[in-house]
């Protein structure tokens, strides 16, 4: 059983930067994060795997960077120009395929954090 635990978050205005971070309690694993707001779908965000190949969805390109560090099994997501339409729960996960993680069926997941954009 891998643990999942996510730093970062919280609230910020419309075109702000967040990190976000989160902890594996063990390596291997593709990594990631998903989100979803309220009344609306789970969708995949951005993912990294343990040779550092990265998959993002379309609109987080140019804005969304992922990046991650081996030595502490730690990934970061750095989010900038921040748009009221990204606050949600961003989740991360982890997966031992980053393709089913981009289909949003991952094997473990965080508890999740709160992002809010203010307009």
């Amino acid at each position: 059983q891998v643990q999942l635990v996510e730093f970062g978050g919280g609230l910020v205005q419309s075109g702000g930067s967040l990190r976000l971070s989160c902890a594996a309690s063990d390596k291997g694993y593709a990594m990631g994060w998903l989100r979803q707001a309220p009344g609306k779908e789970r969708e995949f965000v951005i993912a990294i795997d343990d040779k550092n190949n990265t998959f993002y969805a379309d609109s987080m390109k140019g804005r969304f960077t992922i990046s991650r560090d081996n030595a502490y099994n730690h990934i970061y997501l750095q989010m900038n120009s921040l748009k009221p339409e990204d606050t949600s729960i961003y989740s991360c996960v982890a997966s031992g395929r980053m393709a089913s993680m981009v289909k949003g069926h991952c094997d473990y997941w965080g508890h999740g954090t709160q992002v809010t954009v203010s307009s």
